[in-house]
């Protein structure tokens, strides 16, 4: 067999799919929009809180809302992805109009914790049923929709594992949460809204990403002496 043969033989393994694959630095911003994205999808949160302390319910819902919307309105003004933006202003502004209803500052977060729910819970059952979420939002996002790593038992095997993980994580985080939201502890809510919001999801990321490029490689063929 000639050399000019062999990556003929390996389309789904090798240096060349390591390549391929973006870095840690490019999946974790692609995710999160970059510190950019980060901030930005914060300070809506933030501003209600505030306002929601020093003020009242309803000029903090008006007041989180025309943040969100302003974000949204100079990502498109400035020609950037508003993915993030329109993603936050759809969250804000379904709590916003629940709190506005109910006269409840601690319902501008009830989306959210229903949300976190049901992700958690989707989460453990795609495990359950050996068709873990992390593995095919892996191929969605990283892999191009390639779904190869169904025919490797061990990155089976290790999707689930991660899937378990990052359901665990979820439903003990929203658990906080909605524990706060039944105790009526409306500002610490939201204080725990941020502190658990972004870096539980950048520590499963990261977990994520080293997890299942450490276990990819191992897979790789070692090549024969003297080829």
């Amino acid at each position: 067999m000639t050399t000019g043969q062999q990556p003929a033989t390996q389309p789904t393994s090798g240096a060349d799919d390591e390549e391929r694959l973006p870095t840690v630095a490019e999946q974790m911003a692609d995710q999160l929009g970059g510190w950019r994205g980060l901030v930005e999808s914060s300070i809506p949160v933030v501003v209600f809180v505030v306002v929601n302390v020093v003020g009242s319910l309803r000029p903090a819902v008006i007041a989180s809302v025309g943040v969100a919307v302003l974000i949204g309105g100079l990502r498109l003004a400035q020609r950037k992805p508003v993915r993030h933006a329109v993603n936050g202003l759809f969250g804000i502004g379904i709590g916003a109009a629940i709190a506005w209803r109910t006269g409840e500052a601690r319902d501008f977060y009830l989306p959210g914790i229903l949300y976190g729910i049901g992700y958690g819970l989707a989460l453990l059952v795609s495990a359950a049923i050996r068709q873990p979420l992390v593995g095919w939002l892996w191929s969605v996002l990283v892999a191009k929709g390639s779904s190869a790593w169904r025919e490797d038992p061990k990155l089976v095997r290790t999707f689930t594992g991660l899937t378990v993980l990052w359901g665990v994580v979820w439903l003990a985080k929203v658990g906080v949460q909605a524990a706060l939201y039944l105790a009526e502890q409306d500002t610490a809510l939201g204080v725990a809204r941020l502190a658990l919001g972004y870096p539980p999801y950048v520590m499963l990321l990261l977990i994520t990403v080293w997890t299942v490029r450490r276990v990819t490689r191992q897979a790789e063929p070692v090549p024969l002496a003297g080829s």
